[in-house]
């Protein structure tokens, strides 16, 4: 089996990879049927000279390898015929801007698997970068604090070496007794988790959180149901909200009331209700301050998310009275932060923890039969069609 990593050539640059040089040697050891090559890359975070001391091959031209892996989407005209390639293909919910590229896969007869399809038998997701989102979306979410109010002045993520360069820098900063609110347990519910328990924010229950007051920050990280409820009142379970979410509606509005900072790590499903609505945020004792949506669904669940924003411009002001963008410092505006590549600002612990997920989940299907059926779940296309799995994407394909 011969292995290839793909140089990213989407725009903007993604310095982020699959594999750092040290999980690629890992591979080579453990599976020594395996061969690997990098195509050279003068964007990556660790450079080919730090894959040739490794012992990797690097080259210019990988079109000899069977298996090809990515980040991002592929352009059509440097897609190699006849191979099979993992990378995010944003297709699987027939986004409009991919649609020839799925097209394009088909036409030359490519096997593509996607990250984000690669799930166990239950369908959750084994591998992807959310936990590194949650981290800088907390991160950029208490900058933006400190932007607003003009209280401290934290550098971007992305002009600093990684997580622990980021837990440094909000150590160092004397915060107010902020309220901070988490939604998701998740991926990036954990990320978020991890640098708010870093930095020393105390977690409270949800009772202590609604009713009390604290002279420190302090966090409460809520499960679905904690910020859902069934119309009807009933209690059941989170596959009852997964199977019908119509019957749904939030029950968010109990911590905007006491809450300075929302960071938003919730995976949000077609159908499922709003969880911080228009009518919250122009409720006259709405305390929220920053909105932090990590998750970052444009028209989703979070009204004042009304665009993505980017690295380079981070954050934005929502006027909930007018409902529009202003700017951050309008005397009434609700702060958003809605970076939706929040990884890629610390590239190197992101590919180094996708690259681990990665070693653990998919590369042993290769060798073992695909024993579990990791890469048969995976697999979007297969000589020239659809697989069965994601024949709901034909119309898609053709155009309809």
């Amino acid at each position: 089996m011969k292995f290839g990593i793909i140089k990213e050539r989407k725009n903007p640059p993604d310095r982020r990879v699959v594999f750092s040089p040290n999980e690629l040697a890992k591979l080579k050891q453990t599976y020594h049927d395996a061969i690997v090559e990098v195509e050279s890359s003068d964007i990556r975070i660790f450079s080919d000279v730090q894959y040739k001391s490794m012992g990797i091959t690097v080259t210019e031209d990988i079109s000899g390898c069977d298996v090809l892996f990515g980040v991002k989407e592929v352009p059509v005209d440097n897609l190699i015929p006849d191979k099979a390639y993992f990378f995010f293909s944003h297709t699987i919910k027939k986004q409009p801007y991919n649609q020839k590229l799925l097209k394009a896969i088909l036409e030359k007869n490519i096997d593509l698997y996607d990250h984000e399809t690669i799930v166990d038998d239950q369908n959750r997701r084994l591998i992807g970068f959310g936990k590194y989102a949650g981290m800088v979306g907390v991160y950029n979410g208490i900058r933006a604090f400190g932007i607003k109010f003009e209280l401290f002045k934290l550098p971007k993520a992305e002009t600093l070496a990684g997580k622990d360069a980021l837990i440094a820098h909000l150590k160092r900063l004397n915060l107010p007794a902020l309220k901070f609110v988490v939604t998701g347990t998740g991926k990036v519910g954990s990320g978020a988790k991890e640098i708010l328990d870093a930095i020393k924010v105390k977690e409270i229950t949800v009772e202590n959180y609604l009713t009390k007051n604290y002279a420190q920050p302090v966090y409460v990280q809520l499960d679905v149901l904690e910020y859902n409820k069934r119309i009807d009142g009933e209690v059941i379970d989170f596959r009852d909200f997964i199977e019908h979410p119509d019957q749904y509606v939030s029950d968010f509005e109990k911590f905007t009331k006491v809450s300075d900072i929302y960071f938003a790590g919730h995976f949000y499903a077609t159908g499922a209700p709003m969880i911080l609505t228009k009518e919250m945020l122009n409720a006259s004792d709405c305390k929220l301050k920053v909105v932090a949506d990590i998750s970052c669904d444009v028209n989703g669940p979070i009204a004042c998310t009304v665009r993505s924003s980017t690295i380079e411009e981070p954050i934005y002001g929502y006027f909930p009275l007018e409902d529009r963008e202003v700017e951050v410092f309008h005397p009434a505006a609700v702060v958003v932060m809605a970076v939706d590549n929040l990884p890629c600002e610390i590239p190197k612990d992101a590919s180094e923890g996708f690259g681990e997920q990665f070693m653990e989940h998919v590369i042993p299907a290769f060798f073992n039969g695909d024993k579990d059926g990791i890469l048969q779940r995976a697999k979007i296309t297969e000589k020239g069609k659809l697989t069965e799995r994601f024949s709901y994407l034909q119309d898609y394909v053709d155009g309809k």
